[in-house]
């Protein structure tokens, strides 16, 4: 039959290894946080060179995942999801391996490369699997709670296995993830390519991929340096050149890397808005909360990891609920909206943190009501992000959604760490340089961040409502009577 989906009958077994490949690239962004101390005593490298273990994945996957999504798009989703797969393996195999810290620099770019292959490849794969609206919501929210939990899973995995095993585990995991998926994928899916397949983009793929790297690399690098420096100023200037240079491109070319259709859509742009935001405010606890556990509440790599598990129980919980239950009645808008105040409340929360606070009083109310914020957010943009999309251009934005979570997360993180920085400056002069001084000192830098984080999610809740539009989203007709073939 001309007009069926081939995955129909293997759905559910599809989500299952859809799952592992997006758990496995959202926990590598952290997993080696935890590991990277006893990495760098392994390797004896210095701690300036130590933040371009975390960059180089970062790096290499945010600014080619544009690139991803459109090669799943034209060579087939099915051959480009095992691709991913392979190569992660290969290059985390490399990077466990590592004697030296080029080698396990240049094997996180390599993951970040394959990475971005296979991301889009898999919320591709979704969206044309799944096309009954109550199925389609499940799997959905099953995908957007990985999404975000598997973050905080990373942190309780990279703690365990840096304290039982080795840090080079934190990179061998990932062969038993992508090994068994890949085998699987190779058997339950259908490898279909597109019968018109338009060429590449290539100016539209240069200026992107480099607009984007010249951003993270940017925001990264005033991190470790500072907003006034020389090269981050012509990294920030370069990527507004050229990512303007990218917008320019793609409204004149025949065969654009990103169609603008797909973002000035208001449902779907409003989605990548929402997973920016998110994204920049969510990293930042990440990183803060993990400082205050281990360094101001004396807590272990194993108990800082378990101190997330509840905000990522909260997650899941909620990202599966709302997807099934809430957006097919009241849509995604108020969902989002409701989701970002929640994440807004939770920093705020955090932002009362002193030296002599508790877990159970000042962090665990926190966690859940950030956990319940989040999965609000992340299941219903997930599935706004795709909605309406032709299968032709599915895994392109299926790569917005990724990208403007990696984008939003690396801004996040360099602009959170730059305040936190400056704020533990500040409060030193004034109250001098004691062991009890500077103590509270961090814990200022950790509160700052927490506030500006806290409005990150504000300024999120007011665009959402300013942007997203009311209603429930309907799948186009071309997703729902096409052929919905997985490529």
């Amino acid at each position: 039959m001309p007009h069926q989906n081939p995955h129909h009958a293997r759905r559910w077994a599809i989500l299952a290894v859809l799952g592992i490949a997006q758990l496995m690239v959202v926990l590598d962004a952290t997993i080696v946080n935890i590991a990277l101390p006893s990495a760098q005593k392994s390797l004896e490298f210095s701690n300036e060179s130590r933040q371009w273990v975390v960059t180089a994945y970062a790096l290499a996957f945010g600014s080619l995942l544009l690139l991803g999504g459109r090669i799943g798009d034209l060579f087939g989703r099915k051959r480009t999801f095992i691709a991913g797969l392979l190569g992660f393996a290969v290059a985390s195999a490399i990077g466990g391996t590592a004697q030296s810290f080029g080698v396990l620099v240049g094997a996180r770019a390599a993951q970040g490369v394959f990475g971005a292959l296979l991301a889009p490849a898999a919320l591709g794969l979704l969206t044309t699997t799944f096309t009954n609206p109550g199925e389609r919501a499940k799997a959905f929210g099953i995908f957007g709670a990985i999404a975000g939990g598997g973050a905080a899973v990373g942190l309780l995995l990279g703690g365990l296995l840096t304290e039982y095993a080795s840090w080079r585990w934190c990179l061998y995991v990932n062969l038993l993830f992508a090994i068994p998926a890949a085998v699987a994928a190779y058997s339950l899916l259908h490898t279909v390519v597109p019968e018109h397949r338009p060429r590449l983009d290539i100016p539209g793929t240069i200026t992107a991929s480099t607009g984007l790297f010249a951003l993270v690399y940017g925001f990264s690098h005033a991190e470790t340096t500072s907003w006034g420096d020389p090269l981050t100023i012509a990294m920030l200037s370069a990527s507004a050149i050229l990512l303007t240079s990218f917008i320019l491109i793609q409204q004149r070319s025949k065969n654009p890397l990103l169609p603008l259709r797909i973002v000035l859509n208001r449902m779907r742009g409003g989605a990548y808005l929402a997973m920016g935001l998110a994204g920049a405010g969510m990293f930042g606890v990440f990183l803060f909360l993990t400082f205050y556990l281990q360094n101001t509440l004396g807590f272990s790599p194993i108990q800082s990891g378990l101190a997330f598990l509840p905000m990522s129980a909260a997650i899941i919980a909620t990202a599966t609920t709302a997807t099934t239950r809430l957006v097919p009645r009241i849509g995604a808008k108020p969902l989002v909206l409701t989701g970002m105040t929640f994440a807004s409340g939770a920093m705020l929360f955090f932002a009362q943190l002193t030296v002599d606070s508790t877990y159970a009083a000042h962090i665990l109310p926190g966690l859940v009501l950030l956990g319940v914020g989040l999965g609000l957010v992340f299941a219903p943009a997930f599935s706004t992000a795709t909605v309406g999309v032709a299968n032709s251009d599915a895994g392109v934005a299926s790569a917005m959604v990724n990208t403007s979570q990696q984008v939003g997360g690396s801004v996040g993180t360099a602009l959170l760490s730059t305040l936190a920085g400056s704020a533990v400056t500040s409060y030193a002069v004034d109250h001098g340089t004691s062991q009890a001084a500077m103590a509270a000192a961090a814990v200022h830098g950790y509160t700052t961040a927490f506030y500006f984080s806290a409005a990150i999610f504000a300024a999120g809740a007011i665009l959402s409502a300013l942007v997203l539009r009311g209603g429930v989203p309907q799948l186009a007709p071309s997703q729902a009577a096409e052929p919905v073939l997985a490529h």
